[in-house]
Formats: C-alpha cells, sequence, structure tokens
C-alpha cells in the first residue's frame, strides 16, 4: 500500500517532526507499505479557480497525481488563527471528489493553544467526510508545550497517542484494502 504522509503549510517544521515520528511507527507495524511524506512547502502553488486541469503548473498535476495514486493519508496541519492553513484547504479544492474515497486517513495536528484542536473537529473532518474518507477516530493534536526548544516530541504521552493512531491507521488501511477496490470496480 502506498501511505502518503502530507505536511500540511509551507512554513514550520513541527507538523514535520510529527509526521516522521508517525511514519517510524507505522513501519514498527507494517513494513511492507510504501510510505511517502509530502511537504507543501516543496510545491509551487496555485489558486484552485476553475480553469482547466491542464491549465495549472506541473507541481499542481503532481500533487492531484499523488493523492489520486495513495492508498490511504495522514494529514498533518498546524493550526493557525483557529483555522487550517489555505495552502492545505486550496489542495483538497483541486482533488476530484473520489480521489480519496474509502481510503483511511489519520490527522496529527499542531497549535499554539489547546483550543484549537476544534478545527479539527470543525474544519478538516467535514472536509475528510465529504471526500468520504475511512478518517480514524483517534487524531493527535499537540502544543507547543510537547516539544523542546529543537523541537523534538518530549511529551511521553503524545508517543503513545501516536503509537495508538498508528495502530489503529494501519487497521483502517487493511480493512479499506477491499472497499477501494469495490469503489473503483464500480466506475
Amino acid at each position: 500500500m502506498k501511505i502518503l504522509l502530507v505536511d500540511g503549510t509551507i512554513i514550520g517544521t513541527k507538523t514535520g517532526v510529527i509526521l516522521d515520528q508517525v511514519k517510524d511507527y507505522i513501519e514498527e507495524i507494517n513494513k511492507e507499505y510504501k510510505l511517502e511524506i509530502i511537504s507543501l512547502s516543496n510545491y509551487e502553488h496555485q489558486f484552485v479557480d476553475g480553469r482547466p486541469f491542464e491549465n495549472y503548473n506541473d507541481d499542481m498535476k503532481l500533487l492531484v497525481s499523488k493523492f489520486d495514486q495513495a492508498d490511504g493519508f495522514i494529514i498533518a496541519s498546524p493550526i493557525f488563527q483557529g483555522s487550517i492553513p489555505g495552502v492545505l484547504k486550496n489542495t483538497f479544492d483541486f482533488l476530484h471528489p473520489k480521489s480519496m474515497r474509502y481510503k483511511p486517513v489519520s490527522i496529527v495536528a499542531n497549535g499554539g493553544t489547546y483550543q484549537h484542536h476544534l478545527a479539527i473537529e470543525n474544519q478538516l473532518k467535514p472536509i475528510l467526510d465529504y471526500f468520504r474518507c475511512l478518517v480514524t477516530p483517534n487524531y493527535v493534536y499537540t502544543h507547543k508545550n510537547h516539544f523542546d526548544e529543537n523541537n523534538v516530541i518530549i511529551d511521553s504521552d503524545v508517543h503513545d497517542r501516536l503509537r495508538e493512531l498508528a495502530r489503529v491507521f494501519v487497521q483502517y488501511a487493511e480493512m479499506s484494502k477491499n472497499l477501494c477496490k469495490e469503489a473503483i470496480d464500480a466506475h
């Protein structure tokens, strides 16, 4: 299975640190998955404005291709001003509604206040529900106090929750194998 770990911002490093840790925990459980971390900061983004697909740049087309080819996703998002970054929303806006259908998704996020976890519930989960993703019930939200001055995760509870997220994600990924195939075969 191809699993895409998406760092949904163009600034900062904490979401990338969290993704690296989740990647390690998934590999401990299932070494056969092909895991790829992509950072939206490595792509030249264009606003999705309804123009024909072929009129977007190669980076935008590559992002769509990566999402289409993936069998599952770990979405990492910082929370800025109580919301997900515009670049992540713009990426979702460019995807076909069926590109993530019945594929497993886990969410990790980081914010400056403990209340910002609500952006996951109120913004990110509804988007993923629209795509009909198999969203795992246990997202992990981190706060700046969970990291040291070098952005290393120092909170043992966060590590435990990330391990559990990885375990549940792998179970959803195994469950999704037939669902994804059935969705493709039905079209």
